[in-house]
């Protein structure tokens, strides 16, 4: 499977502005053979425009949504909506009226941080919530709300798990995902300077542990006080980096095989050898 990171320009607040960038990244990595593009996290408004969470949230299937899938159908690729900032109770209400379908639609008030993946027809797949807020020089805590399940969907012979940004902080997590299944994890984020060593030594830690394939999709550009620091990267299932990037605007593509995780794990038969405390 061919696997392109759209690490694009996010410009605050200006939606219309970065989903063009989306499409047009989209369209650009299938026209050179992508089977499946993965977007950054809160892509179209910008993780660190908290001022504009609440006037610039969608439902699920809302346009930045519905542009997406368009997108997917008309290039014959799956397409991971990185992460939007999601009005749950729109969401809930559309569903209830019976304007979208209800899978995963959460019953509380208030905005996540979710993503979606499309197949290759547009249609939604998997939905997944953020489960760690981040609240370090960040009012993401203050102003989202966690999901509690797990994300995750088959594709061209992987099982694809889902997580954001902050997860990678968490390794239980990508344990649970392991146990599911997962094969490769999709990591959107909005990661900033100056943490680089953090952002490059903890997937590739997801992936050892896991003995299993991460790839980690930032943003590029600035904001009012950060600056994402791209280096958009897939880490094969020993850890080594196959593919990556610097902080600018780019598309990160690599080549990756289901049996490779299979090899890797057959050779190296850690994942037996775990045990469990009560």
């Amino acid at each position: 499977m061919k696997l392109a990171l759209a690490q694009i320009e996010v410009e605050p607040t200006a939606v219309d502005a970065n989903v063009d960038r989306a499409v047009d990244a989209i369209e650009t990595a299938a026209a050179d053979g992508a089977d499946l593009v993965a977007l950054p996290e809160l892509f179209n408004v910008g993780f660190f425009a908290f001022d504009a969470y609440q006037r610039l949230a969608e439902p699920l299937g809302g346009e930045t949504h519905q542009r997406l899938r368009d997108a997917a159908a008309d290039t014959d690729v799956g397409v991971l909506a990185g992460s939007i900032v999601e009005d749950l109770g729109e969401t809930a209400t559309r569903a209830d009226a019976g304007e979208i379908d209800s899978i995963d639609v959460p019953a509380q008030e208030g905005l996540s941080n979710t993503s979606v993946f499309f197949d290759r027809a547009g249609d939604r797949q998997a939905i997944y919530r953020k489960h760690h807020l981040f609240g370090y020089e960040s009012q993401e805590t203050q102003l989202l709300t966690a999901g509690d399940a797990l994300g995750s969907f088959d594709f061209e012979g992987f099982t694809v798990g889902m997580t954001t940004c902050y997860d990678l902080r968490f390794p239980e997590l990508y344990r649970a995902l392991l146990d599911e299944g997962v094969t490769l994890t999709l990591v959107p984020s909005a990661w900033p300077y100056p943490r680089v060593e953090h952002w490059e030594t903890l997937p590739r830690a997801r992936a050892i542990e896991n003995l299993a394939y991460v790839a980690t999709i930032n943003g590029s550009g600035e904001f009012a006080d950060a600056t994402l620091c791209g280096r958009s990267t897939v880490y094969d299932p020993w850890g080594t980096t196959i593919a990556s990037s610097d902080d600018d605007p780019t598309i990160v593509t690599a080549t990756i095989d289901p049996g490779r995780v299979d090899s890797v794990r057959g050779e190296f038969p850690a994942l037996r050898d775990r045990r469990f405390t009560q």
